[in-house]
């Protein structure tokens, strides 16, 4: 079984590599930060660990709207209290994130189309498209859900694309690693894992026609 991870309700503990961490940071401050103070004094029915499953599901549906199907592993998630005011005092409540690696090399000619499959997957989801950053080298998209989960899909060093979900404030819990197995076995070596799985769509040096 695995050994739930907790922090206090002012700590953060860092598991992303150094190239995500201030990704993962931005995604937590998104998730504990919307609506400054009122967001970290809403009440909620759902605690810390169940906002990190509903992340997967997230997570997941996005994977689904993609064909051909890309491979992918889980990277690693973090999670932090939500505090509030100038003294950041504590409010019981936190928010977690969890990242995918996608392992599908995605050439340079296919890395538009991919963003655009999943930018529509977001909108036909009725979730807001929040900014964009068109920068040729690390192109990102943020959305947000009606239920206030943080979205990114960003691509980072070769070429690699990863896919976030950070939890609103919810009651500080416990939260363990993810269950949904991964499509591709885990690689050894420290996060990122550069991908290595080829495919005839999407690693394609051509524009998709």
């Amino acid at each position: 079984m695995t050994t739930p991870r907790r922090t206090g309700p002012a700590t953060r503990t860092p598991r992303a590599a150094v190239s995500l961490l201030a990704l993962t940071l931005a995604l937590l401050a998104v998730g504990c930060g919307s609506g400054g103070d009122a967001q970290a004094d809403r009440k909620t029915n759902m605690n810390m660990q169940q906002g990190a499953e509903r992340a997967d599901v997230l997570l997941q549906e996005t994977l689904a709207a993609v064909r051909p199907e890309l491979k992918w592993n889980h990277g690693p998630g973090g999670s932090a209290g939500c505090t509030k005011g100038v003294a950041g005092a504590a409010t019981g409540t936190g928010a977690s994130d969890r990242i995918i690696s996608i392992m599908t090399v995605v050439s340079e000619e296919r890395r538009g189309a991919l963003l655009g499959v999943i930018e529509r997957a977001w909108k036909d989801r009725g979730y807001k498209i929040t900014s964009v950053n068109e920068s040729q080298k690390v192109p990102a998209i943020h959305a947000e859900t009606q239920d206030g989960y943080a979205l990114t899909v960003k691509v980072g060093g070769q070429g690699q694309f990863f896919l976030t979900a950070a939890t609103p404030c919810l009651t500080d819990s416990g939260v363990q690693e993810p269950t949904t197995p991964p499509n591709t076995p885990q690689r050894s070596g420290p996060f990122p894992q550069r991908p290595d799985e080829q495919d005839a769509f999407w690693s394609a040096a051509t524009p998709v026609p």
